[in-house]
C-alpha cells in the first residue's frame, strides 16, 4: 500500500535524539549515533518528529510500504518499558555516562596575568543575543557549544579573550541557528569566526549551523574549528 512515512537523511542527522523523544510510537532509535526507523509498521506517518529535528534530516514521503500496525506498536511500547536502558550502540554517544579520571596537576598562573573572566558582553546565549547588537560590529566571534566551557579549563584565556562569545547547545536548544547566524554575519563586519565543539556527534549541529551561515552570508570570513574531548583535551585545532 502507498502511504506517508518518514525518510531520514543520515548525512544530515547529528544524532541529537530529539526525534526519538518526539515519536510516540517508538518507531525511531539512535543506532551508531544516527536516528533510524526500526520498523515501518510503527510509523504512523503523522510526522511529529519532523519539527523536532534541528538539521531537517527527516522528511515525509509517500511510498509503497507496510500498513501502520497499532497493535504491534502497543506491544513494542510495553516491551520497551520493561527493558533496561539501551547500551551505547543504541543510544546517543553524547549521553553515555562515564567517570573522568584526572591526574592531579598544578597549572601555574603566568606571571603578571590577571585571572579573570574574559566574557566581553551580555547576554552570551546565542538564543538571546539580538542580531542587531552593536558589539557584533568588527567582532571576532567565538561560537561555542555549552559544554566546552566545563570540559576545557583554559577556555577564557585561550579562546574567549578579545572575542564576542556566543554559546548554544544544538541538542537541547531545539533551534536551527543558521538563519540567525547568517543575519549576524550579513549585518555586521565580522573579522573572524571560531567554532568550539565537543567530540560527541550531537555537537556537530553547531558546526553545521555556523558553516551554513558562513556560506549563506556571501562573505569571505576567516574561520576555524576546535574540537574538545570529554576529558578536556584539544583534539583538533
Amino acid at each position: 500500500m502507498k502511504r506517508n512515512i518518514i525518510k531520514i537523511d543520515e548525512e544530515k542527522c547529528n544524532g541529537c535524539g530529539l526525534c526519538v523523544n518526539a515519536c510516540h510510537e517508538g518507531a525511531l532509535q539512535l543506532i551508531d549515533g544516527k536516528a533510524r526507523l526500526v520498523s515501518e509498521s510503527y510509523c504512523d506517518g503523522l510526522g511529529d518528529c519532523l519539527p523536532e529535528c534541528p538539521t531537517r534530516a527527516i522528511v515525509l514521503e509517500e511510498r509503497e510500504t507496510v500498513a501502520y500496525d497499532e497493535e504491534a506498536v502497543l506491544k513494542h511500547m510495553n516491551k520497551s518499558k520493561t527493558q533496561p536502558e539501551p547500551t551505547l550502540a543504541c543510544s546517543c554517544p553524547g549521553t553515555h555516562a562515564k567517570l573522568l579520571e584526572k591526574k592531579q596537576e598544578v597549572v601555574p598562573v603566568l606571571s603578571g596575568e590577571n585571572v579573570q573572566s574574559q566574557l566581553g558582553q551580555w547576554p552570551c546565549q546565542l538564543k538571546l543575543v539580538p542580531v542587531t547588537a552593536p558589539y557584533l560590529d568588527n567582532a571576532h566571534l567565538l561560537i561555542a557549544a555549552d559544554c566546552t566551557a566545563f570540559a576545557y579549563p583554559h577556555i577564557h584565556q585561550k579562546f574567549m579573550r578579545n572575542k564576542i562569545t556566543l554559546i548554544a547547545c544544538p541538542k537541547l536548544d531545539n533551534i536551527d541557528y543558521s538563519e540567525k547566524l547568517t543575519a549576524m554575519l550579513q549585518q555586521h563586519e565580522i573579522k573572524s569566526v571560531t567554532i568550539i565543539k565537543m567530540e560527541v556527534p550531537c555537537c556537530g549541529g553547531i558546526l553545521q549551523a555556523a558553516k551554513k551561515a558562513l556560506s549563506n552570508s556571501g562573505k569571505m570570513i576567516p574561520w576555524n574549528v576546535v574540537t574538545i574531548s570529554t576529558d578536556g583535551r584539544i583534539l583538533e585545532d
